[in-house]
């Protein structure tokens, strides 16, 4: 039976945490098992935004074993580099080329992105949905697992794919693009900020405080979760709308644990925060353990982590070359096999 395909990446900026593993990466685990994967790390996307040039590259090479590390196949996925693939550069210059501008200028996120970055905002920033149509369409994704704040942009992909080129450059028999769907994942999609719980957690954020990065020592994990916001009351729930905090935690707590939230539910109902903050450190401690072992061992081998990448490069090129080749000869470019 012919596996549906999935493709999904993280950008490499900054350390991934605990929201990235939960809410993407465990369930990439997951998917790989029926599903042909593909994984990048995203560092086109990364320069959208002010960075660092001297630690791009090194956080590049971090995310990559990191996916590795919490259980990304190499036998099962293939895993690389998008800036190492020149096709999603190129494509995403087509897209650019038959894209309106007004669909652009209606995304949420560049909204509110620039808005913090007022004139220093780039064209990159506007554009990269853009790109990152051309991740996922490259590849004829089947599948592609987005949260809720990424729906819009999986639309974006979906209408540039059928309006702007299947609809005015495909024959009858054959479509030039697949047209994806989205793969809601509903548990421990969105793990909010341990400063505030009504924002999502963010490797962004100026406060290391608000997130649990995969790599923090379990001092400091613990230091975190005893200085997370909480409130005064005695008892822990879920979704109670004024306490976005104690709802956080405890989803944190269950999905850690393998608990079912009512299980957990009816174990922190009488629970002061003075017991449950040790309770899931503790947790939290031995859940990254394993994940820490393994990176640190994947980190320490690059010849072995190059052997992948490369590995994951050539079958990621070998695809993209092909879906570009399709496009390009469909909107009339003198095309040739390469």
């Amino acid at each position: 039976m012919h596996q549906k395909r999935v493709l999904s990446g993280v950008q490499p900026t900054g350390c991934l945490h605990i929201g990235n593993w939960l809410g993407a990466i465990r369930n990439w685990v997951e998917l790989q098992e029926e599903h042909e994967t593909f994984v990048c790390v995203v560092d086109l996307h990364a320069i959208t935004t002010p960075h660092d040039p001297k630690t791009l590259a090194k956080e590049t090479n971090s995310t990559a074993a990191l996916y590795l590390a919490c259980g990304m196949n190499p036998e099962k996925s293939s895993i690389f580099i998008q800036s190492q693939i020149p096709a999603h550069s190129e494509l995403c210059w087509i897209l650019n080329c038959l894209t309106p501008l007004n669909w652009m200028e209606r995304m949420i996120q560049f909204k509110e992105k620039s808005i913090k970055q007022g004139d220093n905002v780039s064209i990159g920033l506007l554009d990269y949905p853009v790109l990152m149509a051309a991740d996922i369409l490259l590849y004829d994704a089947d599948l592609v697992p987005v949260g809720e704040d990424q729906k819009q942009h999986l639309e974006l992909a979906r209408d540039i794919a059928q309006q702007r080129i299947n609809a005015r450059f495909s024959t009858k028999e054959n479509n030039i693009l697949k047209v994806p769907k989205p793969l809601i994942i509903k548990e421990g999609a969105k793990v909010m900020s341990l400063t505030d719980g009504t924002n999502k957690m963010s490797k962004s954020d100026s406060n290391e405080f608000s997130r649990i990065a995969l790599l923090d020592p379990p001092d400091l994990i613990t230091k975190k979760i005893k200085r997370a916001k909480t409130d005064s009351e005695i008892g822990l729930e879920f979704n109670n709308p004024k306490r976005p905090e104690a709802s956080n935690l405890l989803s944190i707590y269950s999905i850690l644990s393998g608990k079912a939230p009512q299980i957990v539910s009816e174990e922190c109902a009488d629970m002061g925060w003075g017991k449950f903050k040790p309770l899931l450190s503790e947790v939290l401690v031995s859940a990254l353990e394993p994940i820490q072992i393994k990176y640190k061992e994947l980190i320490q081998d690059q010849t072995e982590l190059d052997k992948i990448l490369e590995k994951g490069r050539l079958r990621a090129d070998e695809i993209s070359r092909k879906t570009l080749n399709r496009v390009k000869e469909s909107i009339g470019f003198l095309n040739r096999d390469y």
